[in-house]
């Protein structure tokens, strides 16, 4: 399920969607806000242009909406149905929540969308030698 050359793989790892060879963020570590959203401008293993057009990363907002209403709605439910806190408590979780797991988001919908326009191509990397 999760093995080199799925589009899951890609997503959940950060990797060139092309070659799934290299992490498309210079630092691996998305917690580090100063540096969430610094991307590598191509891939070295393959030749990928992350940032194919300006502004490629602003159709990502919508990705990211849907990540953090997934994200709200966990946490509702967890802990108001599972947990038994009041409403208050329940939105002050999905607050914490969506504070904690921002730059998460961020990063998981840059490779969601990149995704959506790049396939794996077995042969990438050989074929930017040729």
């Amino acid at each position: 399920m999760l093995k080199k050359g799925t589009k899951l793989y890609s997503i959940l790892t950060g990797t060139c969607p092309r070659c799934h060879s290299e992490s498309m963020y210079e630092n691996k570590n998305p917690y580090i806000v100063t540096e969430t959203m610094h991307m590598h401008d191509t891939c070295s293993h393959c030749g990928l242009r992350y940032k194919m057009e300006p502004n490629f990363f602003f159709g990502a907002m919508y990705v990211s909406y849907a990540l953090a209403v997934a994200v709200g709605v966990a946490a509702f439910i967890i802990s108001f149905v599972f947990v038994g806190c009041t409403v208050k408590e329940a939105f002050i979780t999905i607050i914490a929540a969506l504070v904690v797991l921002m730059p998460w988001i961020v990063r998981m919908s840059r490779n969601i969308y990149i995704n959506f326009f790049i396939a794996y191509k077995d042969d990438a990397i050989a074929s930017k030698n040729v």
